[in-house]
């Protein structure tokens, strides 16, 4: 077992392992770390405890010092300069005429490097932009190209739902999300209504997905004939929310009667259980007629991608 600390250097950012040597730090402590890219400040969020070895990415680094009001300072001082940096970059990248969207800037807290993250449809030659930029700044230049969801998670907004946006306030990794979660849990595969505002599916999609795994298991899939307290009878419809099976049974009189039996009181005599969604069965919807099909699997294959 070894004895760690979790820090994270953003709001939403992901958590890193640290040694705490032999500091008394505590959660909620602003510290300096040593890390790859060189000294670093960070919040520690996970409080010190110990964790299996396997668990770590060797070599472990220290904690070098609890933050001093001098290290805050700084600190502030650099995203002071960060904002001036911005408005800099964006007049650069107008005067070379770039198609990138500047989308944050980053000083290391020893101001040894700037880090610049952009968005753009392809490559982006800017060589002479950072020429430009190692000029002006003089020190280490790196232009970071991301992706639509991370240039969400660092301006942040509103999601669908009304409020703030999942992988801005607690999410620190994003997680695949595909169409077919969305087929499972029965929603509408209209993409404007299951894709949050970076254009991609909503990573929401995945927080009850495991739930409906469980239970999908356990549904047996219309058609199938079942045994209940009430008789066997043909599965004509379930509830994945509800935890139920509509079943169609004969009653004494020969008649055909609806009931709905939980899952744990059925008993399968043939057909087969819901599972995992099929690929042939996802289509996605567009409530729109001037839609061509061929655009709708496009939109099908970028949300699979996911």
């Amino acid at each position: 077992m070894v004895m760690v600390v979790g820090v994270r250097f953003k709001k939403a950012g992901k958590i890193y392992y640290f040694s705490p040597a032999d500091l008394d730090i505590q959660k909620e402590d602003n510290v300096i770390v040593e890390t790859a890219r060189g000294v670093e400040f960070g919040r520690c969020v996970i409080k010190p405890k110990n964790i299996d070895e396997s668990d770590i990415v060797s070599p472990l680094k220290n904690v070098l010092r609890v933050a001093t009001g001098e290290d805050i300072k700084k600190y502030n001082d650099n995203k002071k300069k960060e904002k001036k940096a911005f408005g800099i970059c964006v007049e650069k990248i107008k005067q070379h005429n770039l198609k990138m969207k500047l989308i944050d800037v980053e000083y290391t807290f020893d101001n040894n490097k700037v880090i610049f993250y952009f968005t753009a449809d392809g490559r982006v030659d800017f060589r002479e932009l950072v020429k430009d930029l190692a000029s002006i700044f003089r020190t280490r230049i790196e232009l970071r190209q991301i992706g639509v969801r991370d240039e969400a998670k660092m301006i942040g907004g509103l999601g669908p739902c009304g409020r703030i946006m999942c992988c801005s306030t607690f999410l620190g990794d994003f997680v695949p999300v595909s169409i077919k979660m969305a087929k499972e849990q029965n929603l509408s595969l209209n993409p404007t209504k299951i894709s949050g505002i970076c254009g991609r599916l909503m990573c929401c999609l995945n927080y009850e997905q495991e739930a409906y795994e469980k239970i999908r298991q356990k549904l047996p899939k219309k058609g199938s004939i079942i045994k209940t307290d009430y008789g066997s009878g043909e599965v004509i419809g379930n509830s994945v929310v509800k935890e139920n099976v509509k079943v169609k049974i004969k009653n004494e009189d020969g008649e055909d009667v609806l009931k709905e039996v939980s899952i744990d009181q059925v008993e399968m005599v043939s057909g087969e259980f819901e599972d995992s969604a099929n690929d042939d069965e996802v289509e996605v919807n567009t409530e729109n007629e001037n839609v061509e099909k061929t655009d709708a699997n496009s939109i099908k294959k970028l949300f699979k991608e996911d």
